[in-house]
C-alpha cells in the first residue's frame, strides 16, 4: 500500500494534475465571487463559508478520472488486481495519495481565501477544521466514481454526475459549521455529523470500490 501511495503522488506532481491545479482553480473561484457580487463586505462575509466549500469540492474533481485510468492504460491496474495486495487496500492507498494532493493543500491555504471572501476570523479555524475532516470524504467518495467508470472513454462528465450528489451531506454540514462558528453559535451538530459522514465512507467505500473494479475488469 505504502508503495501504490508514493507512486501516486510521483504521479500525480509529474503529470501536473496535483498541487497547484486545484489550488488554482480554488483561487479562481474565490476571486470570481466578488468580482461577481460587487464590493459589498456583508454579502460576501455571510456567503463565504458556502462559497468556499463550493470552491473546495469542485477543485477536489479536477483530478478524480486519473486515480484509475493511468494504472488501467499502462496495465498495472490488472497486476494489482492479481496481486496479493487486497483491491480495498488499493482504494484507500489511491484515495489517501489524492486527498494529499489535492484535500490537504485545500485545506491549507483555506485561510487565505477565506480573508479574500471576508470570512469573519471566529470562522477561520472551522473552515480549516471542516475541510480537514471532510475532504477525505470527498477523495473517497471520488475514487468509488472512479472505479464505477474506469475503462469509460469520456468518463470523466459521467463521473462528476456520479459522485456529486454523493457529496452533498459533505458540503452541507461542512458549511453549515463554518457558518455557525463564524457567527459565534454552537457548531457541534454539524461537526459531528461530518465526522460521522467521512467515518462511515472512510469503512464502507472501499469495499465497494473495489466491488466496482472487479467488475469492470472482467
Amino acid at each position: 500500500m505504502r508503495d501504490v501511495f508514493l507512486r501516486d503522488l510521483r504521479l500525480a506532481v509529474r503529470a501536473g494534475g496535483g498541487f497547484g491545479l486545484a489550488l488554482a482553480f480554488f483561487l479562481i473561484v474565490t476571486v470570481l465571487v466578488p468580482l461577481a457580487v460587487g464590493p459589498r463586505a456583508d454579502l460576501l462575509a455571510a456567503i463565504a463559508p458556502g462559497i468556499l466549500w463550493v470552491g473546495a469540492l469542485l477543485s477536489s474533481l479536477l483530478s478524480l478520472d486519473r486515480i484509475f485510468a493511468l494504472d488501467l492504460e499502462d496495465g498495472s491496474l490488472d497486476l494489482l488486481a492479481t496481486s496479493p495486495l487486497p483491491l480495498e487496500g488499493l482504494v484507500a492507498a489511491k484515495a489517501a495519495a489524492h486527498w494529499v494532493t489535492t484535500g490537504l493543500p485545500l485545506t491549507l491555504a483555506a485561510p487565505l481565501f477565506g480573508l479574500l471572501l471576508g470570512l469573519p476570523g471566529e470562522g477561520q479555524p472551522w473552515l480549516v477544521a471542516t475541510l480537514a475532516l471532510g475532504t477525505p470524504a470527498l477523495s473517497m467518495i471520488g475514487a468509488f466514481g472512479a472505479a464505477l467508470t474506469v475503462g469509460l472513454r469520456r468518463g470523466g462528465l459521467l463521473l462528476s454526475l456520479l459522485v456529486l450528489p454523493l457529496y452533498m451531506p459533505t458540503l452541507i454540514f461542512g458549511a453549515e459549521a463554518v457558518r455557525r462558528g463564524a457567527e459565534g453559535l454552537s457548531v457541534a451538530t454539524p461537526v459531528l455529523m461530518l465526522a460521522g459522514i467521512t467515518a462511515g465512507v472512510v469503512a464502507l467505500i472501499p469495499f465497494a470500490a473495489a466491488a466496482a473494479i472487479r467488475v469492470n475488469l472482467r
